[in-house]
């Protein structure tokens, strides 16, 4: 497809996306990546990349470590040569690159993560190798003491022999040598200690003289004292770098002997890379994954020319290639024509690389094996071709070459001749592409060419539109009627004189300005038209989002009301219960009053308050008669009792807030917010409550236990017996109980687990797991 790539502006496309990746190897490739034609291979590459945005930005795994370019290094370290410091820093990041991908990618357990997993199971990592080189090498040229217990040891000693040296040669700058000495101070030469004696006094400082100043006042010699141990510090040396290079020598090996593994792991690495910086891309400029089909229609909802600033940019809808082949855009200049047809072109090359496509859900897209392209001035000086014969050229290549899975583009056929040979042209090449099968789009402002969109089986016109009254094109495409050219209306948007625009009005034919008047009647009238749609639209979707709105709210409060009255039924019974132990336990002290032979006026006095504290404890039943008063926001305060309408229930008022018409109201363990003029005061009418006389002995309330036993019970005894345990469990606020059904047939299990689906009460249920009784138990969580 190389044919397209530079007109549709494809290896821009690539650049920008290989900016994204980390490695060199990473960069070049995808900058270079040839578009594939085959739908297996361009679904690959689509799922590696969706893969590659997962991990990325889901799953938060890390980008590829970055290493040097390896070169020859390689190569030369499997022949056995000696790698330098540098060189064998950047093989071990290598390793440590691969090692990190690998875990990067493999310890995901994600079931959506399937190729890039194929892709890096054959990295090689040598983690040994790695640490040793980045270990006992610390530098670009230096290696750790500890590199080995020989470098150790010769290090050791040229440490103790400098000292010696440096100690040897104080003793001048103390002693009476000193005045000898143009400088008090140890210098080198040559990786000798010298001293720097007076030019003078040369001869009096014994010793072997190394070099001599510019101005040749100062020596600088060698004295005797030290030349031995000079030697000796020179063979040290000398040591040094021979274990040093035995050192590199035997890392260079171990990395010569993974030379196919690590180029292996250099390839997978920069594929890797390649798919993280198109995610990137993809992600940067909001794009979407294109569905491929093989049907070769061209389906683009709200696609974006990606070389276009994304804030101005108006989405463009095409389709083309499923109902009709060939799609003819006529419409004003400037007006977006051109753009779109190369838009088209390129999100068809883009995802048969591998790349998301700047448009909306729904993209749908084909993989061509070829993507012609005739688009812009091709005038060539060099070759003697003007704009025309440059075009004709391009569609000679297409004519020759373009067949049923082709995608045939062509911006403004026959232009740069006579209009009506060209339309002619135009037509002709149009027609032998039909024939063939090829899909593809044309631009033009030829109106026969319009015309032959409408008859010809297989072709089908669409404009972009213009707003006529601002003289503005408005970028958007409209499929099924041609679009007029307006030529003159933008020059006189331009500012051309009016009288040469009358000029050339007059010089049109009668059909032309017919066909020109009935075109663009027919898009004024279509844009009006489409407007009252949209606006009709838009408060269809206003209003099905409020209904929408409304379905949620009521649900949210038939659940919450039913959540309520759970909790309210729940909450009488624990106080009735409360109430009901307070009552035993005064009546169990009245009665251990009474078993006295013998009463005292204490005892008596004290019967009758634990009688008149249990008449006060236990609620009486009243009759109730209220009536209902519309809260006043003027005089309505905080402790007030009132009834709120929309829980059918009453509640204390917490807060008003007069400035808002609203009021904060306690009912049971709700504090809901509402509206004052749903309010109602709720005024009852006092009843002498009758003395309730409490006789009867109750005994001391058992422990409620969280867990019920139904084996051995029949399934209708069972669900009983698991009815008034739950009860009971609310009523106590448990969280979890267990239900022990055992294992059996299944069946006892399968009707309280049926049981428990339809129950209000419960939030969720599970069988238990090892150590709590298997398949044997029941676990439930109560709202």
């Amino acid at each position: 497809m190389k044919e397209s790539r530079e007109s549709l502006e494809l290896d821009k496309i690539l650049s920008a996306a290989a900016a994204y990746a980390v490695l060199e190897g990473g960069k070049e490739r995808l900058a270079s990546f040839e578009p594939t034609s085959d739908i297996g291979e361009a679904r690959r590459l689509l799922d590696l990349t969706e893969e590659a945005s997962l991990l990325l930005l889901t799953l938060g795994a890390g980008r590829v470590l970055y290493y040097p370019p390896q070169g020859d290094a390689l190569e030369r370290a499997e022949k056995g040569a000696t790698l330098s410091c540098t060189e064998l820093l950047s093989a071990a990041a290598l390793l440590r690159s691969a090692r990190a991908c690998l875990h990067s990618v493999q310890s995901f357990a994600d079931e959506r993560i399937v190729r890039l997993k194929e892709l890096t199971e054959y990295l090689i990592s040598d983690h040994a190798l790695e640490e040793d080189i980045t270990t006992k090498i610390v530098g670009e040229n230096e290696l750790q003491d500890h590199a080995s217990d020989k470098l150790f040891a010769i290090r050791r000693e040229i440490r103790l022999l400098n000292e010696r040296i440096r100690a040897r040669l104080q003793e001048y700058l103390a002693g009476g040598e000193r005045k000898y000495l143009q400088d008090e101070l140890i210098t080198m030469r040559g990786d000798r200690y010298v001293l720097p004696v007076k030019v003078e006094y040369k001869r009096a400082v014994r010793g072997l003289i190394h070099d001599r100043s510019q101005s040749g006042q100062t020596v600088f010699i060698e004295p005797e004292e030290v030349l031995e141990m000079n030697n000796e510090l020179r063979t040290l040396h000398l040591d040094e770098e021979q274990e040093i290079a035995r050192i590199l020598s035997e890392l260079s090996h171990r990395v010569g002997a993974l030379r196919e593994a690590l180029e292996r792991d250099m390839d997978i690495l920069a594929e890797v890379d390649s798919f993280y910086a198109r995610a990137e891309y993809g992600h940067r400029l909001k794009c979407v994954r294109p569905v491929l089909n093989g049907k070769g229609a061209v389906h683009i909802v709200k696609g974006r020319h990606p070389l276009l600033d994304p804030k101005r940019a108006v989405p463009v809808s095409v389709s083309v290639g499923e109902d009709y082949r060939f799609l003819l855009i006529s419409g004003a200049n400037t007006g977006g024509k051109t753009v779109t047809l190369k838009m088209c072109g390129l999100f068809c090359l883009m995802a048969a690389c591998g790349l998301f496509v700047p448009a909306a859900e729904g993209t749908s897209l084909p993989v061509f094996d070829r993507v012609f392209c005739d688009v812009g001035d091709s005038q060539s000086i060099e070759e003697n071709l003007s704009t025309f014969s440059s075009h004709v050229v391009n569609l000679k290549y297409i004519l020759e070459h373009a067949g049923e899975k082709s995608f045939v583009l062509i911006d403004e056929p026959g232009g740069g001749t006579d209009p009506e040979e060209g339309q002619a042209l135009a037509r002709a090449v149009l027609k032998t592409l039909l024939k063939r099968g090829t899909r593809g789009i044309v631009t033009t402002h030829y109106s026969a060419l319009k015309e032959y969109a409408f008859s010809a089986e297989g072709a089908e016109n669409g404009c972009m539109e213009f707003d006529s009254e601002s003289l503005k094109p408005l970028f958007r495409l409209k499929i099924g009627m041609p679009g007029a050219s307006n030529a003159l209306f933008i020059c006189s948007k331009l500012g051309l004189p009016e009288e040469v625009i009358q000029e050339a009005r007059s010089h049109l034919s009668a059909g032309a300005q017919a066909f020109d008047h009935t075109v663009r009647a027919a898009e004024e009238s279509r844009i009006k038209a489409d407007a009252v749609r949209e606006e009709a639209e838009a408060i269809r979707r206003e209003w099905q989002e409020k209904l929408t709105s409304l379905e949620k709210e009521e649900a949210a409060f038939k659940k919450e009301r039913e959540k309520f009255l759970l909790t309210s039924r729940a909450e009488a019974r624990r106080v009735i219960l409360s109430r009901t132990a307070e009552a035993e336990e005064l009546v169990s002290e009245i009665e251990e009053i009474f078993k006295k032979e013998q009463l005292s006026e204490a005892d008596l006095i004290r019967a009758r308050t634990l009688r008149n504290q249990m008449e006060r404890s236990l609620p009486a039943e009243e009759e109730e008669k209220v009536r209902l008063e519309p809260a006043d926001i003027k005089t309505l305060k905080a402790g007030d009792k009132v009834f709120l309408q929309s829980l059918n229930a009453e509640g204390t008022v917490l807060s008003v807030n007069p400035g808002k018409g609203e009021a904060q109201v306690q009912s049971g363990f709700m504090q809901v917010r509402c509206k004052i003029k749903e309010l109602f005061l709720a005024r009852r009418k006092e009843e002498k409550k009758e003395r309730v006389e409490v006789v009867k002995h109750l005994q001391e309330r058992p422990v409620v236990p969280r867990e019920v036993n139904l084996i051995g019970l029949s399934v209708s005894e069972a669900l009983q017996e698991l009815d008034a345990f739950l009860d009971s469990a609310v009523l106590n606020n448990f969280e979890e109980v267990r239900i022990v059904h055992g294992m059996g047939t299944g069946k006892l299990r399968t009707a309280v687990q049926n049981a428990l689906k339809k129950d209000k009460r419960i939030k969720e249920f599970r069988l238990g797991k090892y150590g709590e009784g298997e398949s044997g138990v029941t676990i439930a969580k109560l709202n």
